[in-house]
């Protein structure tokens, strides 16, 4: 889930140099063990056009948190790998992310509306589950 308010994506900036697509880039890389997936995979994840994501990457390589890296076997592949400086931003901006999800959408509830939101959640999961092993 990201977060995509000006208040929010500014302060995560301000503190990280992360944009929110930056961070959003970096947490889908992260939760592959190589930290790396295919200009494509990546562009599929986060619901962007590849053009879209190569211009991205190239500006994410300016600033470091992300490179892209050609394919030993195919020369039409490529990859996009997070850097020890990405993993270190995207660490560094996690906690602040987790504390804005909370604030905005768990703390609001009471806990009977927060019991309501997690059964119908189990619902739908368990629906598309289903549909969709």
């Amino acid at each position: 889930m990201s977060i995509r308010g000006p208040h929010q994506g500014r302060e995560v900036q301000a503190e990280s140099g992360l944009s929110t697509a930056d961070y959003g880039i970096l947490v889908h890389l992260a939760e592959v063990p190589e930290g790396r997936l295919r200009v494509l995979e990546l562009a599929k994840a986060v619901e962007w056009e590849t053009s879209r994501m190569s211009h991205h990457i190239n500006r994410m390589a300016t600033r470091g948190p992300a490179v892209r890296e050609d394919c030993p076997t195919d020369a039409r592949v490529a990859f996009v790998a997070v850097t020890p400086t990405g993993r270190e931003a995207r660490a560094m901006t996690a906690p602040r992310h987790v504390e804005a999800v909370r604030r905005l959408f768990i703390d609001p509830l009471t806990p009977a509306a927060l019991a309501m939101l997690a059964q119908t959640s189990d619902h739908i999961i368990e629906r598309l589950q289903k549909d969709y092993p």
